[in-house]
């Protein structure tokens, strides 16, 4: 009676703890962790297979919004280098300058 509900409100939910959990990764370790973001994507994704319907509707959701924040993390990295987001001080320039970081 409530799933589109409870989907929507699991889905809100999801973006509002990726968001921040984004830029912090980013801030302190950087856009290289995007394949972990992948990997625990494909596990969320996996697990839903298996789950029940309620539990498979938010490991789906999880599994979207770490798909989605993987492609995040490296757009996170360009704000920072542009200079439209927080850089890490610790972090040599270069890490920022290049293309290639």
């Amino acid at each position: 009676m409530f799933t589109g509900l409870i989907v929507g409100a699991i889905a809100f939910a999801v973006v509002g703890v990726f968001h921040p959990l984004v830029i912090a990764v980013e801030y302190h370790l950087g856009k290289h962790m995007w394949p972990a973001f992948v990997l625990l994507a494909v596990g969320a994704f996996a697990s839903s297979l298996f789950a029940p319907p309620l539990g498979s509707m938010v490991l789906g959701s999880v599994g979207a919004g770490l798909c989605w924040s993987s492609l995040e993390l490296v757009w996170q990295h360009e704000r920072a280098r542009k200079g439209h987001a927080k850089r890490n001080p610790k972090r040599p320039a270069e890490y920022y300058d290049s293309g290639k970081s």
